[in-house]
């Protein structure tokens, strides 16, 4: 007790001395580093200074202080605990002290070991690589009081930038010569006026080879291009000539076709014997005993015998393998033809390894709800990866939820809620499509077609048996875009039993009990998937979807005669539209660091056949991944808010148009611990005016208002394919009443936190 008293003293102490206190051991020459001051960039007149060459120059100098705070170079937190115990805290070769001070200490940061002399050459060479050849760099130490620290600010004086003044081509001599120029002069780089860089050229280098690569020029590299640049013929400029090196081996400039094509298909457990089969995109070899369709394979492999050979073709038959899902392994070699007498041919041979066919697979959670309910879930899988042997995935998937109900004023911490599904999907790796229809042959599509069954039960409530079945198709139309368009799906809701305190709650809301009516949801929906990272520093996401319900058997009815509600099987059908849409745009900020932002919207609307959306299709706001301030379902609709002594207001909680604002500062922490700060908006409105929930109407006038406002902090634990996400929500801005007045209207600082566990990143 006595040693962990003197440890609080000594950190105390830190807190209160830190200012002067982190360099007592620092020798006589010594000045510790406290971070970069800044990279003055001036440029002759008004002249602006490209952005990247400015990060790059920043990036450069770019070294962390002690107490750096979120790895910034130039931002840095108060007290620097970590000099303070190097310097102060009593290092003895064993004991709690020693380990104390292992943890803790810092090894100060010195101005020597920054070596500020070394980095303005650093700077230098940027600055010649990007044109500017006359310009020159320094730096300075910029001390206040204590002159044993420092911080460093670099000047750069860039002059007049070096621009392409007169280009040369290779001649055009040859197929590969003209190619070459062709790419040339199609770069938005590549043209007299633009500004040298060495980036720039080298960029072009990797396009021209990825090019002529994919014209049969497999053994091209983006070596095999050198430039010849000469300052001396213009001043301030730069004439630069394209030259084919002289290390180039002639089998570069050598124009191959596709030899032969041999696929060996492998067992998992290895051995079998060999079946040869002759196919027309070559010969196939696998080893039974083993379960393959006849047209599977061929299917896959983009090359053609004869034809010129090209590196898109290897990876798009490395890309259609692979999303068959029922190999452990895919390699593809290529060499040259050394039994023809056609020199030119390149010969293909692929190797695949099956995958076990079975996997077996659990998935164990815990749920807290924002109605007070907390308990655990598990999920059991089962999945054959070759059912047919034509790659078809039946997934079989077993899900069962606990719940109990817990906080204060509960009466009951006995059995309270259970939930339980079976779900079954079948998928075909093509498309199960009448003939007339095109068949996608650029990549593996998907046919998938689902059964299932979920039963939920609240004890206090009520007992809902959910089943539903549907094909859905799945493909890429490009290499960024995805697609689903799901043909036909029927869901049929029954509300088995009820009890008086859910009639009296659904008596109050006649909105609400209609959309937990028994009925059936015959649904036709697409969704759109655009996937971008533009660059290295800026990505891009745009998902759209939209589907519709009842309106193809309203439409039979109605041709027939039938007037007034439709049934299907006796039991009334669900007509409404939905739509969803969103953006997400990530931007590195540097390193590591990025700021992600999402932007989405989307409405529901009955019509006909249904006076209201059925409950499962609603919108609902707050939780994990919308505005995390606030739980699930306490948001909304609107400015309504369901009086304080209805404890089962969260069935209100839901709308039918929705509004997300999200952006989050994304940052490393250590290893694959990630930290993040966020700021939320959202909300859920109703399109029809329902009286007996006041203010959950969308209105134009009140739209900004009705917006709840959070922020907050969040750690993720990114292990490669898993992210497990902890988010601290604090509330800034309720939309509805809390008897609080202003903008920030919360009623306690306490009553503002809100913290969610979640797997994967919110957007």
């Amino acid at each position: 007790m006595n040693t962990l008293k003197k440890l609080l003293a000594y950190i105390s102490a830190g807190i209160l001395l830190a200012a002067c206190s982190t360099t007592s051991r620092l020798g006589k020459d010594d000045i510790l580093y406290t971070g970069l001051k800044g990279v003055d960039v001036q440029t002759p007149g008004a002249e602006k200074f490209p952005d990247d060459v400015k990060s790059s120059l920043t990036e450069a100098v770019s070294v962390k202080p002690n107490n750096s705070l979120l790895g910034s170079a130039s931002i840095r937190y108060p007290f620097p605990l970590g000099l303070w115990v190097y310097n102060h805290w009593p290092n003895p070769p064993k004991g709690f002290k020693h380990w104390i001070y292992n943890k803790l200490a810092s090894d100060p940061v010195l101005v020597s070991e920054v070596r500020p002399e070394v980095r303005i050459h650093m700077l230098d060479e940027i600055l010649d690589n990007n044109g500017y050849f006359s310009g020159t760099s320094s730096y300075e130490l910029v001390q206040k009081k204590n002159k044993k620290k420092a911080s460093i600010l670099y000047t750069v004086r860039t002059g007049q930038p070096y621009m392409l003044d007169s280009i040369i081509l290779l001649p055009d001599t040859t197929h590969l010569y003209h190619i070459i120029d062709s790419v040339a002069k199609r770069s938005s780089y590549f043209k007299t006026g633009s500004r040298y860089s060495v980036d720039s050229l080298a960029v072009l280098r990797v396009d021209i080879a990825n090019v002529v690569r994919n014209r049969g020029y497999y053994f091209f590299k983006p070596d095999y291009i050198q430039y010849l640049a000469d300052s001396t013929i213009v001043p301030g400029k730069i004439a630069i000539k394209m030259d084919i090196a002289d290390n180039v081996q002639p089998r570069a400039l050598a124009r191959y076709r596709t030899g032969e094509i041999t696929t060996y298909i492998y067992r998992n457990k290895g051995g079998g014997t060999p079946d040869t089969v002759e196919t027309n995109r070559g010969t196939i070899i696998r080893y039974l005993p083993s379960r393959l369709r006849d047209g599977l394979i061929p299917s896959c492999i983009a090359f053609r015998e004869g034809r010129t050979f090209s590196v898109r073709q290897m990876n798009n038959t490395q890309a259609r393998l692979s999303r068959l899902g029922i190999f452990n392994s895919i390699n593809i070699d290529v060499a040259p033809d050394t039994v023809h007498r056609d020199e030119h041919l390149l010969n293909v041979m692929i190797e695949c390894t099956y995958d076990k066919p079975l996997e077996a697979s659990i998935e164990a959670n815990v749920a807290s709800k924002s109605n007070s309910y907390l308990g655990p879930g598990i999920t059991l899988g089962l999945t054959n990866r070759n059912l047919f042997g034509g790659g078809e995935l039946l997934t079989l998937s077993l899900t069962g939820s606990y719940e109990w109900q817990t906080g204060a004023g509960k009466k009951s911490s006995v059995f309270n809620s259970y939930e339980a599904g079976l779900n079954a999907t079948l998928a075909f790796p093509r498309l199960l499509a009448p003939r007339f229809i095109p068949r996608l042959r650029r990549d593996v599509s998907w046919t998938r077609l689902s059964l299932g069954a979920d039963v939920l039960n609240r004890p206090h409530y009520f007992k809902l048996a959910q089943f539903n079945m549907g094909i859905a198709y799945d493909w890429q139309s490009s290499k960024y875009i995805s697609n689903t368009f799901t043909l036909f799906k029927l869901t049929y809701n029954k509300l088995q039993n009820t009890t008086a305190v859910f009639d009296s709650i659904m008596n109050a809301n006649p909105a609400i009990a209609l959309s937990f009516q028994s009925q059936f949801i015959p649904q036709m929906s697409y969704s759109f998937v655009y996937d971008r990272a533009m660059n290295r520093n800026n990505t891009i996401n745009v998902q759209f979807s939209l589907q519709e319900a009842g309106n193809i058997f309203w439409s039979i009815y109605e041709l027939c005669g039938k007037k007034g509600e439709k049934t299907l099987f006796k039991t009334p059908f669900s007509q409404f539209v939905k739509g969803y849409a969103q953006v997400v745009y990530g931007h590195r900020l540097w390193g590591n660091h990025w700021l992600v932002s999402r932007l989405g919207t989307g409405a529901a609307y009955a019509y006909d056949n249904s006076s209201q959306v059925p409950y499962s299709e609603q919108f609902y706001c707050g939780g994990a991944n919308s505005v995390r301030a606030f739980t699930v379902r306490s948001i909304g609709p609107g400015s309504y808010r369901a009086p304080a002594d209805q404890v089962n207001g969260y069935f209100d909680q839901t709308g039918t148009f929705i509004f997300l604002a999200n952006t989050e500062y994304r940052f490393p922490i250590l290893g694959p611990l990630h930290g993040a700060v966020f700021l939320d908006a959202g909300n859920i409105w109703t399109l029809k005016n329902e009286p007996s929930r006041p203010g959950g109407q969308l209105q134009a006038k009140s739209f900004f208002k009705d917006l709840a406002l959070g922020t907050g902090v969040g750690l993720r634990f990114d292990i490669s394919m898993l992210v497990i996400r902890g988010d601290l929500g604090i509330g800034i801005h309720a939309p509805y009443e809390t008897g609080k007045h202003g903008y920030y209207n919360m009623e306690s600082f306490k009553k503002s936190l809100a913290f969610h566990l979640a797997i994967g990143y919110p957007f």
